[in-house]
Parts: structure tokens; C-alpha cells; sequence
């Protein structure tokens, strides 16, 4: 099989149309290739977007299809209806050779290739961040792709369905508890929201009762959601608590099994249900390339969001440590949705800038402020550096993300699903996703070293001819 047209090196060939090889269909990978197909002109570069989905994944919703109020598709911005210019690469990069311009394919098949490139623009995100803890591998569940919240959603009701049928009341207590690791935007969403999804459907159940379903969101830090500051932080907090959430902070797990958790203060609690949102870390393939990495793994890219070392390499998001200079010098950008999502403009703007001989334009944005649901009409928000709770608070969450949806569709499907869950509820149905592994194996691949990569590519085929954006 022959992966992508076009695997020659573009830029040793005095015909051929430049090559931009962009890694990754995240916030920045996809705004990237959508800002390059608004301003190329005709024949000008051939686009290539390697990423093993096809979809782009708006990742702050994914709360709300685990809790079923959004169907996967919602949030899952399609490709190919929005990219119609873009080669679309259904693979992995798993390894870089920056000597010779070229790049390990390893595509959904589990064939390799060498790809060719111009210009690289590194966009693979993160991965969820874990510690050695005893039995987290295998038992932690995670919150990071649509196959994991989809997971998510009849995990938890099938534990509910198991707790209505079993006499045993330790056994039933621990179908009924569920622990969430980590209090910042991605645990308290996920606790506060599953929370609400479980008060309610406990009441379908014969032998439960709303007191048996118990939620316990831990975190080590001494606050939740640090990034609201103190006030907003402190209302939160509150509204955890009141939802019945059993808020433990300056606490983490020291071992999961099927049957109980662990935590540092040596309490054992039958639970059954362990959810890892503790952070994220810095894609592995950014490790291969030998370029300067800075926190957390992510490489250190100049105010026009290209490397150092090498003009021709361009990161962004998560891949990223992108100076700040709204603030203070030594900053950088925070790795949110709002920036990488800037970040991929600017990086297409800058990418035909450095084909056409122009200069680059530095990244600049003053973050337009925060908003977390923290389940039906109770959220917090700080746009524009005012602090909003309540109704006002979910008015501009709901409305910050209906804008932020990248597509008409997914606007109109995402806001008809909330107007369907406010007037109707929710439907608790599982889907036949309990066979999927719990978390994980989409996030760990064998990436190889700049050495390895060489040597792979110089023994795989080129392939035929590039096709020319026209």
C-alpha cells in the first residue's frame, strides 16, 4: 500500500510545488490547515494532514458525552467536510529524521512509510499524564478521546445496573463509588457533570436510592481549579461540595485494584471506578528530534511559533512553549483550546510567509478568559477578567463553546442536543462499549529516534508522483 502521493523530496526537485506536512488534527493542526486553505494560492503547496482520526476532536465537551447529554458525533468535527483541499493521512508519525527532511508513517493498517516534507508543522497534542502508581495502568479510565468518554458513559451505567441487582452491601457500595484524580478543568467537569448524570439516573433503578451513589474527586494540589484564582477557585469549590461531591485536596492514590482505591492518607475505599484527568505531558515523539524542549517536554518555539534550530519546523498547542507577550518575559502560553486554536492561524499565515520570502508575524493573544460547567445551570466563568457563577456564568460557557465549534453542524447539533436534554432529560442507554480497553493503548506508540528513522526510510519505496492543490 502506498500510503501518500508524493513521498519524493519536494524540495530537491526544481518543479515541484512545496510540501507542508502538518502532524496532528488538534486545535492547531486543523486551524492550521483550514487558515492554509483560505490564503494559498492556486498551485502555491501541497497540504498533507497526518492524524490516525478523522475527525477534529473538540475536547472541553467530552464531559458531556460521557454524561450523555452530547452524542460522540457532536463534538467530533469531520475532515472531510471542512477540509476539502487538505490530503488527509489516516497514520501516526512516529519518528522524525530532521537531516533529511523525512518522516516514519505509521498508518492505521500498520504499514510504514517515508513521507517528505518542506515545511513540518508538529501538532500531535498531549497524552494523558500517569505515574508509577500500582494498578493504574490497568485500571485507571481516562478522559481524552471520544473513545474514552463514549467508555465512560456505559461504564458508569453498567455499574449502576450491576449495584441494582447485588444484596451484598459492600459490593453494591463499591459499584457506586466513583474517584476522579485530578480537580483541575477536566476533573471537576467530569465529576461535577457525571455527578448531575448519575443523580438522575439512579432514580430508574428499583433498588437504589439517590444516597448510594457516592463521588470523590481527589487532587494533591490544595485547591481546585487554580487557574480561576482564589474567588472563583473558593465558589467551586462550594459547588462541589453542595452537589454532595466529596472534595479531598492535598491528596492522591498510592494503588487501585478492580475492587478498591488507595489514597495517600492510607484510606481504602471500596470503589470500582477510578478516573485519571491528572494532567497532561508533551506527545513522546517530541522527545526523537533532538530540538530543545522546555516544561513538561514541549518544544521551545520562537514568538512565530517555528524552532530555533530549524526555520522549516513549526509547532504549536500542547507540542508547544510558546513565549507569552501579553505578560512578563519568560512566560509562556498557556496549552488551552482558546490559544491552540490562535496558534494554528498563525502558523499557516507564517508557513506561506517563510515560502514567499516574507517576514514572519509573532504570536500575540490576551487570553479572553475561562469557563468551566460544573453541571446543569451551575458554572463559573471569568471572561474578560470578570468573574461570573450561575446563570449568567452558563450562558456564556454554552455560548463560548457553540462558537468555538468549528463548523455550522456541530453548532446545530451540539445546541439542539442541549435543548433536547433541558426539555426531555436523558436517555440511559448503554451503547456496547464495555469491551474497549480502559485507557491508554491509544496513546502509547513505539516512536523512534532520529537514527532509527533514518535508516527505516532509507529502506521503504518512495511513492508516486504529488498531486498539486489546485
Amino acid at each position: 500500500m502506498r500510503l501518500l502521493p508524493g513521498h519524493r523530496n519536494l524540495s530537491s526537485a526544481g518543479t515541484a510545488v512545496p510540501h507542508v506536512l502538518i502532524v496532528g488534527a488538534g486545535f492547531a493542526g486543523f486551524h492550521c490547515a483550514r487558515e492554509l486553505e483560505r490564503r494559498m494560492r492556486p498551485g502555491e503547496a501541497r497540504v498533507t494532514m497526518a492524524s490516525p482520526t478523522d475527525y477534529m476532536l473538540y475536547s472541553p465537551l467530552l464531559p458531556h458525552v460521557a454524561a450523555g447529554i452530547l452524542q460522540p458525533a457532536d463534538i467530533a468535527v469531520s475532515l472531510r467536510r471542512t477540509l476539502r483541499h487538505t490530503l488527509r493521512a489516516p497514520c501516526r508519525i512516529v519518528g522524525v529524521d530532521l537531516a533529511d527532511r523525512v518522516c516514519i508513517a505509521h498508518s492505521i493498517d500498520g504499514c510504514e512509510h517515508a513521507v517528505h516534507w518542506d515545511r513540518l508543522v508538529l501538532c500531535p497534542g498531549a497524552i494523558t499524564r500517569t505515574f508509577a502508581i500500582p494498578g493504574l495502568d490497568r485500571y485507571g479510565r481516562g478522559m481524552k478521546s471520544l473513545a474514552e468518554a463514549s467508555y465512560l458513559h456505559d461504564h458508569v451505567l453498567a455499574e449502576l445496573e450491576l449495584a441494582n441487582i447485588v444484596d451484598d452491601e459492600h459490593r453494591r457500595a463499591a459499584h457506586c463509588t466513583f474517584v476522579v484524580v485530578g480537580a483541575g478543568y477536566a476533573g471537576a467537569e467530569t465529576a461535577a457533570t457525571l455527578r448531575a448524570f448519575t443523580r438522575h439516573a439512579v432514580r430508574r433503578f428499583i433498588n437504589l436510592r439517590p444516597g448510594d451513589v457516592r463521588w470523590i474527586l481527589a487532587d494533591v494540589a490544595p485547591r481546585v481549579l487554580p487557574e480561576l484564582g482564589e474567588q472563583l477557585g473558593e465558589h467551586a469549590l462550594r459547588v462541589l461540595r453542595q452537589q454532595g461531591i466529596d472534595v479531598r485536596l492535598k491528596t492522591s492514590i498510592t494503588r487501585v485494584d478492580n475492587e478498591c482505591v488507595q489514597l495517600s492518607d492510607g484510606q481504602v475505599i471500596a470503589c470500582r471506578t477510578l478516573i485519571w484527568t491528572a494532567g497532561i505531558t508533551a506527545n513522546p515523539l517530541l522527545g526523537t528530534l533532538g530540538l530543545d524542549t522546555g516544561r513538561a517536554g514541549r518544544l521551545i518555539v520562537t514568538p512565530e511559533l517555528h524552532t530555533a534550530q530549524r526555520p522549516d519546523v513549526f509547532a504549536a498547542g500542547d507540542a508547544a512553549a510558546v513565549p507569552d507577550l501579553t505578560k512578563p518575559e519568560g512566560a509562556v502560553t498557556p496549552p488551552t483550546a482558546q490559544h491552540a486554536q490562535r496558534q494554528g492561524i498563525t502558523l499557516a499565515r507564517n508557513i506561506l510567509a517563510s515560502l514567499r520570502g516574507e517576514p514572519l508575524r509573532a504570536y500575540r493573544h490576551r487570553d479572553l478568559g475561562l469557563v468551566v460547567d460544573l453541571g446543569g445551570m451551575r458554572s463559573v466563568a471569568r471572561p474578560l477578567g470578570r468573574n461570573l457563577t450561575g446563570l449568567p456564568a452558563q450562558l456564556v460557557t454554552r455560548g463560548y463553546h457553540l462558537a468555538a465549534l468549528p463548523s455550522l453542524r456541530s453548532r446545530a447539533k451540539a445546541g439542539a442536543d442541549w435543548l433536547i436534554h433541558a426539555g426531555l432529560g436523558e436517555d440511559f442507554v448503554r451503547v456496547g462499549l464495555l469491551d474497549t480497553a480502559p485507557t491508554g493503548p491509544c496513546e502509547q506508540v513505539g516512536y523512534l529516534s532520529a537514527d532509527q528513522a533514518s535508516t527505516l526510510a532509507a529502506s521503504l519505496p518512495p511513492s508516486s508522483a504529488p498531486q498539486v492543490l489546485r
